[in-house]
């Protein structure tokens, strides 16, 4: 299997289960931003976002205007993550704390399609 097919299913149905569980049970939400004030939660969260986003770039770099600009996005957002929570991680927990209130329903609803985009690529489901 190619690896943008397979990065595009594992990052469309990463995406539309994780906007299910924060839509169904909104109380994840505070739980994570509660959990990001430890700082052994944090250096293993920094951890797991670098290695997450090293894999995807390291198998996905690719740069052209199609879905797999998405696939590569993420992996460098990831990436990024991940390194400014290492190495700045009140900034950077303050930064995404304040994010998270002002754009809340933004940011979940891009997380939903983005989710249906990658998947509707991989399945199909709506020719375009």
């Amino acid at each position: 299997m190619d690896n943008s097919i397979f990065l595009a299913k594992f990052w469309g149905w990463y995406l539309i289960v994780f906007f299910l569980i924060l839509s169904l049970n909104p109380k994840r939400i505070k739980q994570i931003f509660n959990d990001l004030k430890d700082e052994k939660f944090l250096i293993i969260f920094a951890f797991m976002a670098i290695i997450v986003g090293l894999l995807n770039i390291l198998f996905h770099n690719i740069w052209e205007p199609s879905y797999k600009f998405v696939i590569t996005l993420i992996g460098w957002l990831s990436f990024f993550l991940g390194l400014a929570l290492f190495m700045f991680p009140k900034q950077t927990v303050t930064w995404l704390v304040l994010i998270n209130i002002k754009l809340v329903q933004v940011i979940y609803t891009l997380l939903f399609l983005v989710g249906i985009f990658l998947l509707n690529v991989v399945y199909g489901i709506v020719p375009f």
